[in-house]
């Protein structure tokens, strides 16, 4: 199985596109792989024919397990799967899987991420490679996501005639609903800090449960699935973490100002904000840092991982990497093409898990404030509630009405100290207030 995390030690076999005895080429797609965050692709590295499937769609492997056999020629199929733990099917069942043992001209278990050896023997190579990106374009198959397959099937939409708008002409879920002339559903991301004037109007409602989903039904139990499971391991392992929790009152006027004159150019409100944090992270690198067992790690750049809720449970952190020195309009191009790819779960490891920093905004909902979890691996969060009106007091005594959110940050206190976390919040609040326009130059 293919490892794409730093915490995945297992993954799902969501779909076989290939069945024994047919030809494999180099670098085709094989089968899909459900890992904690994202739908892969799994290609050979071999030539050959598939010779037998050991775990079936469904099934959950660790990894490092040798989950099919690739012969090199059609006259060694049938010797293979004789050999094979199934004892010569095509499938072996799905429960308490087991890696078949090295013996001479059968398939080693092979350990992952280093790609398996090339074979000297014309013995079965084991099928278990790391993630690629979907087979080209023109290669005369469709290439379609397991969930676009599935809502295709339920919906009655032919799925020759669709146009894919993901890698390589890849048909993803939103192709099939936009086919279907219902409206596409999206992942629920910061966008905003204003309900009112900057979000549109109404506060969104909770997501519908679409077809295919992890959300049961009133009296149900639903399993989580794999990635509900990976974020349950994040947070039960930052209970370990000591952290503490400061909040800050940041006045949003001059940013709600610029924010309106840069919106129609592309920029959304979480790369703004995402290139604020940046800028004032390059001032504070000790908020940067992360604990580690050699001691606090600093790292070269600035990342910042912005939280998104998928609409079929869980969460993913698609990152901005070097966001403080990526121009905001290209910033802004950057995560739109991360969140339809979130969406499509589509991201590569590296463009979820290389965080330096995080930020969580839920102001979109209307939220006052709330306090987010430390992730694992970093040193700090950011939460950032609803910028609102709010009636405040001048110095001189004065009365006026001003917009202000709630800033709250949650840190590892064995790297960032109080004042670390209180002189990063005050030089954030103090780009925003005063020179948010010095975001875009």
């Amino acid at each position: 199985m293919p490892a794409l995390s730093s915490t995945m030690t297992e993954g799902k076999i969501v779909e076989w596109l290939k069945q024994p005895g047919d030809k494999v080429a180099r670098g085709e797609s094989v089968l899909v792989v459900e890992s904690d965050k994202a739908d892969m692709d799994v290609e050979s590295f071999n030539d050959g024919f598939l010779a037998a499937v050991l775990m079936p769609a469904g099934s959950t492997a660790p990894v490092g397990e040798t989950i099919g056999l690739i012969v090199e020629s059609e006259a060694e199929i049938a010797e293979a799967q004789a050999k094979s733990p199934a004892g010569g099917a095509a499938a072996a069942p799905a429960s308490a899987p087991t890696a078949p043992a090295p013996a001479s001209g059968s398939a080693p278990a092979v350990s992952v991420p280093s790609p398996p050896p090339a074979p000297t023997t014309p013995a079965p190579a084991p099928l278990s490679a790391p993630p690629v990106a979907p087979a080209p374009a023109g290669t005369g198959r469709l290439i379609v996501s397991p969930r676009a397959k599935k809502l295709a099937a339920q919906m009655g939409v032919d799925l020759s005639a669709v146009r894919g708008s993901g890698p390589n002409g890849r048909i993803q879920a939103e192709d099939v609903e936009r086919a279907a002339g219902r409206p596409v559903s999206v992942p629920k991301v910061g966008e905003g800090t204003a309900p009112a004037e900057l979000s549109g109007g109404a506060v969104p409602a909770p997501p519908s449960a679409p077809a295919g989903n992890s959300f049961g039904r009133p009296g149900e139990t639903v399993p989580f699935n794999t990635l509900q499971a990976a974020v349950n391991r994040n947070m039960e392992a930052s209970l370990a973490v000591p952290s503490f929790r400061v909040g800050y009152t940041i006045t949003t006027d001059k940013l709600d100002a610029f924010y309106k004159k840069v919106k129609p150019k592309g920029v959304t409100m979480t790369a703004l904000l995402a290139k604020a944090v940046a800028v004032t992270l390059a001032r504070h690198p000790q908020v940067n840092a992360a604990t580690t067992a050699a001691g606090m790690a600093y790292p070269a750049d600035v990342n910042v991982a912005v939280a998104v809720a998928m609409e079929d449970g869980g969460l993913i952190t698609p990152v901005l990497r070097q966001a403080d020195r990526i121009d905001l309009y290209e910033l802004s191009r950057q995560w739109g093409d991360l969140v339809k790819r979130s969406r499509s779960k589509q991201l590569q490891p590296e463009e979820y898990s290389t965080g330096t920093f995080t930020l969580s905004n839920l102001g979109m909902f209307g939220v006052d404030r709330f306090d987010a979890i430390l992730p694992p691996g970093t040193g700090a969060i950011l939460a950032v509630a609803a910028s609102r009106p709010t009636v405040v007091a001048g110095k001189d005594g004065s009365i006026s009405v001003k917009r202000q959110m709630q800033v709250n940050l949650t840190a590892d206190h064995r790297v960032i100290y109080g004042a670390d976390g209180a002189a990063f919040l005050k030089d954030l609040a103090e780009l925003i207030e005063t020179r948010p326009e010095s975001l875009a130059l």
